[in-house]
């Protein structure tokens, strides 16, 4: 019923160091807003912000009785601000999206109509990449699509964190204590019906990326490692490969005589070369069992404003175990 009826909406939008556009983008937001038929509440993240973010969205919450600020202690990250975010919402459906507007708000009505006849993942789907080098619009094209490849579930091409979920979806990834989460790959892992809206992804209007080269190699890592064993089991066949390498060379040796010692030092680097690379592999996926089993709260956060009293009591629940 909530979605034929009058629906609450919450737009999540993680801020790190956004001073140069925030304003801007709360403009849009609200102008936005208030020409839809449904009932919005915009849920900034502040995460770790070192500038003036958090104090305009301050400001901001004067101004507009829908707008909830929530502060981490520090920077954890976009994931977990995320993350964060949802688990604080109230609507009947949850849209995330980036502050910079990269991602047009022009795109969400096209999302609702999609959630209202009956979809309960509608995610955006890029066309192009306006405003990015050559280098990136190729990394990220080369990276979904081995993640696709590589991911015993099925993650959309070309999709990244901008879509809307359903209130049912959002209760289950609220309940998933990821500590390096990799959400778009945890929203195909739950299911439910999905499908997606296709858009051309704007320039940014004001400040810099927050996600260098060093940001997408992680994420990328976290992608693999979370949703893929085939990093592992590239071990156990180039392992034996190194094996058969090893004998044929050596009864080749023993037969032809054929040994040299400049042939012996490279097999050696390349051996070990080869030896640390599968070692760092199975490493990364170590380091994901000992930080879950550390069990250590996600996130901080410092303080919240803007939310109202009364809360849906699962949200409230969720949030006092992972603050």
């Amino acid at each position: 019923m909530a979605r034929t009826e009058n629906p609450l909406i919450s737009i999540v939008l993680p801020v790190f160091n956004e001073e140069a556009g925030i304003k801007h983008t709360i403009e849009i937001l609200e102008n936005y807003v208030a020409s839809q038929p449904e009932e919005y509440e915009l849920i900034f993240v502040d995460d770790g912000c070192v500038d003036r973010s958090a104090t305009i969205i301050q400001e901001a919450e004067q101004q507009y009785d829908n707008i909830r600020l929530i502060q981490f202690s520090r920077n954890f990250g976009h994931q977990l601000a995320i993350t964060a975010g949802i688990r604080y919402a109230s609507g009947d459906a949850v849209v995330v999206m980036d502050a910079d507007l990269q991602d047009p708000p022009s795109v969400i009505p096209a999302m609702v109509s999609k959630w209202r006849d009956g979809y309960d993942v509608v995610y955006g789907k890029r066309l192009q990449r306006d405003g990015e080098s050559w280098f990136k619009k190729f990394s990220a094209s080369a990276f979904y699509r081995i993640l696709h490849k590589l991911a015993n579930i099925d993650i959309p091409l070309d999709t990244g964190d901008f879509r809307l979920m359903d209130r049912k979806v959002v209760k289950v990834l609220s309940k998933m204590d990821e500590p390096d989460p990799f959400v778009r790959g945890m929203v195909s892992w739950v299911g439910f019906k999905q499908t997606a809206v296709e858009y051309e992804r704007d320039e940014r209007t004001a400040g810099t990326t927050k996600y260098p080269l060093s940001k997408m190699l992680h994420l990328s890592m976290n992608g693999i490692t979370s949703f893929s064993d085939v990093p592992l089991k590239l071990v156990n066949v180039v392992g034996a490969l190194m094996i058969a390498i090893g004998v044929i060379y050596g009864f080749v040796s023993l037969f032809t005589g054929f040994a040299t010692l400049q042939f012996a030092i490279f097999s050696m680097f390349e051996l070990f070369g080869i030896s640390l690379l599968m070692l760092g592999i199975v490493s990364a996926y170590l380091y994901r069992i000992f930080e879950t089993s550390r069990e250590r709260p996600l996130y901080v956060v410092a303080k919240t404003s803007g939310f109202q009293q009364e809360r849906r009591p699962e949200i409230k629940q969720i949030n006092e175990h992972v603050m």
